[in-house]
């Protein structure tokens, strides 16, 4: 794509120079072709595609059930969410979404919500680390460090968790994760009252992020923002209010909204989105119900362990799952309110093992389009605070 750009000053060249894809502050392998007047940015294309992996044509080879373990590699900073959002979408496709139990439902909510603050913290330490303010990246990191040890208690695992099953999910918790999750949840607000008191009213934090970075609501609607990103430009959407999923509609939470739309908005949204989810994980401890959590057709849910190792009907179920799959026909789309946005599956089914047809609906792609209307007219150390304000993964971007 061709950039055209006219000088600010006539009397200095316009350079051209390429910010990533291997600098640190793209988080990840975002390359950006820049036009500079001096310091200053007068275009720019964002490149992507370096970690494509062909995610949407792999799971037309795989089972329903084979492709779980590609989406932890998608947003890989969230991956019990997008675990969620697909086998979700394929439930939607099966047409068995009222039968999932409600403790699977409170369970899946409570890990989307674990999610959401792992992945804001992320973000929140990064994009301190990236402006020069590093204490706040080892508060946020070691948080995230609890967080993985509750994660690797509810599903074995830290990073690529796999536990959502197409039906329920993989195990329930444990009294141990419960009570670890309830240990932790005061934890979130003393952390984000100390980052506040180190950056919320810092000068140099105010001047680095204030009128930074702005998007009016009508470019965020035109630019598909989802998300912070949107809300932070003053449009009141989240799914979880929307389109309530995994029985949001029963907790009692607030969904933050900004009013200038720039980078110090989607800091200060972020902060509160974090306290609205331990409120919900929260609510959702406190009133989990009793039951299964899973779908009660071993021709859908894989049978437990202990029955399939004593009773020959729960073997044959097992591997009939596993080696047949299941076939369901039609089409359907589903999103979630994903940490970064609008996570969605369209699916095509036509009675094959296989989906005929996937599509990723990524917030990252979308957002990081915005990144041109950012940038132009600002600083190059302005493009920095952007990018981080954005909170992209290129592996939810390229798929």
């Amino acid at each position: 794509m061709p950039i055209t750009a006219e000088r600010l000053d006539p009397e200095t060249e316009i350079l051209t120079i390429n910010m990533g894809p291997q600098h640190p502050a793209t988080h990840g392998v975002l390359r950006m072709v820049l036009k500079l007047d001096g310091e200053t940015i007068v275009d720019c294309v964002p490149h992507v595609g370096y970690l494509h992996r062909g995610m949407a044509k792999i799971a037309e080879h795989k089972t329903y059930h084979q492709f779980i373990p590609y989406t932890d590699r998608m947003d890989y900073i969230s991956p019990l969410a997008q675990n969620i959002s697909y086998t979700m979408a394929v439930e939607k496709l099966m047409g068995i979404t009222d039968q999932i139990p409600r403790r699977a439902q409170y369970l899946r909510t409570v890990c989307c919500e674990l999610a959401r603050i792992s992945s804001h913290y992320l973000w929140l330490g990064c994009h301190a680390l990236d402006l020069g303010a590093m204490t706040v990246f080892l508060y946020t990191f070691q948080e995230r460090e609890y967080l993985y040890d509750i994660i690797e208690n509810i599903c074995g695992a830290r990073f690529t968790t796999s536990y959502s099953r197409i039906g329920g999910l993989a195990r329930d918790f444990s009294p141990q994760v419960i009570q670890e999750i309830s240990q932790f949840l005061p934890r979130v607000n003393q952390v984000l009252d100390e980052v506040e008191g180190l950056l919320t009213h810092n000068r140099i934090w105010m001047e680095r992020n204030q009128g930074v970075g702005v998007i009016s609501t009508k470019e965020a609607v035109n630019l598909s923002l989802s998300g912070p990103n949107l809300r932070a430009s003053g449009v009141r959407w989240d799914i979880r209010k929307a389109r309530p999923y995994n029985c949001y509609d029963e907790f009692d939470f607030d969904v933050p909204v900004g009013t200038k739309g720039d980078s110090y908005d989607r800091y200060l949204l972020r902060l509160e989105e974090m306290r609205q989810s331990a409120r919900i994980i929260a609510q959702a401890i406190d009133g989990l119900p009793e039951g299964d959590i899973g779908v009660d057709d071993h021709k859908i849910f894989l049978p437990r362990k202990k029955r399939v190792l004593t009773k020959m009907e729960e073997l044959i179920h097992l591997f009939m799952v596993i080696t047949d799959g299941i076939k369901p026909t039609g089409e359907c789309y589903f999103s979630i309110e994903n940490p970064k946005g609008e996570h969605g599956f369209y699916l095509v089914g036509d009675g094959e093992v296989q989906p005929y047809r996937l599509h990723v609906r990524s917030p990252s792609f979308a957002n990081i389009q915005t990144l041109p209307h950012l940038v132009r007219g600002r600083m190059i150390a302005d493009a920095v605070a952007c990018i981080a304000g954005l909170d992209p993964v290129m592996g939810d971007c390229d798929r």
